[in-house]
């Protein structure tokens, strides 16, 4: 969840289903506080064999092999059949994707996976540190709180930093990437000669970083992370909130006949630096806040 957003956190009902088969009945509050999130967007082609299969606010991506797909993060529990019926109108089955991966476990991203495992009968993959809030639908350190809530999910298969998955010629290796969640899980796949990352994320949103932290360690991991992505520079740079990667002004480049729109080595540089100056004011600020109190 992005700063920009963490107000709406305390918006969110406690209704989120409590099964993972459960469908939503009306829009959520975090609907009517980011209209964005559950507004539909013209799927297309990123680049290879990724697609972007979204909305206008939340992202997800298809990733299609002969062997079947590879879905990664589905939204809010709203967005699951828009997810499926992006891809049926790009030509894929959703009951074809064998893999749902995800970013990491909050609701914005994880929300929709019970719906989707269920459409799609699909192996739930998540890493270790981020499986039991996906399969209880809560977030560490705030358990009780009914904003963070989502529809538990089971996790078929945990994978481990540096571990990779493959489908069909197609290869995602895992770097995880805690601070944002202790499973915050980054996927790297190389798409013919390019890169593509698909980023968890690096943003502190409504996270306590001091007394008492989020979870114990979440300072050093932030800076940990920050330390091992400035090693990476993908081709192309796919997060799961759209603007973080500037996605409708490259669609509209794409579109106009820029087939390489999403090809830029320096995007991901320039979004982990400002990710960082984030993270040090607001741990600036939580810490002299805490000593005023």
């Amino acid at each position: 969840m992005t700063n920009k957003r963490a107000a709406p956190l305390l918006l969110l009902a406690a209704a989120a289903a409590s099964c993972a088969a459960a469908k939503p009945q009306r829009p959520s509050p975090w609907a009517a506080s980011n209209p964005d999130w559950i507004e539909r967007f013209e799927p297309f082609k990123v680049h290879g064999s990724v697609y972007y299969v979204g909305t206008r606010g939340l992202s997800s991506f298809l990733v299609a092999t002969p062997s079947g797909h590879i879905l990664v993060d589905g939204g809010l529990p709203e967005n699951a059949r828009v997810i499926a019926d992006n891809v049926r109108s790009l030509g894929f089955d959703v009951r074809d994707v064998k893999y749902l991966l995800n970013s990491h476990a909050h609701v914005d991203h994880s929300g929709g996976l019970a719906r989707l495992k269920e459409m799609a009968g699909a192996t739930m993959v998540a890493s270790q540190e981020d499986a039991w809030a996906l399969e209880t639908g809560l977030v560490p350190g705030s358990e009780t709180d009914p904003a963070f809530s989502a529809p538990p999910v089971k996790v078929d298969r945990t994978i481990a930093d540096g571990e990779s998955l493959s489908l069909g010629g197609v290869t995602l290796t895992a770097r995880l990437s805690p601070g944002h969640t202790k499973g915050c899980t980054t996927w790297a796949m190389n798409s013919g000669e390019l890169e593509i990352l698909f980023f968890c994320s690096g943003t502190v949103a409504a996270n306590s970083l001091v007394n008492p932290p989020q979870y114990e360690g979440i300072v050093e991991d932030y800076r940990a992370t920050f330390a091992k992505a400035k090693t990476w520079t993908p081709d192309v740079f796919l997060a799961n909130h759209p603007g973080f990667f500037d996605m409708e002004e490259r669609r509209a480049r794409q579109k106009a006949g820029a087939q390489d729109a999403f090809v830029d080595r320096g995007a991901f540089g320039v979004h982990l630096a400002a990710l960082e100056a984030a993270f040090e004011k607001a741990l600036a600020e939580q810490s002299a806040k805490s000593r005023d109190e």
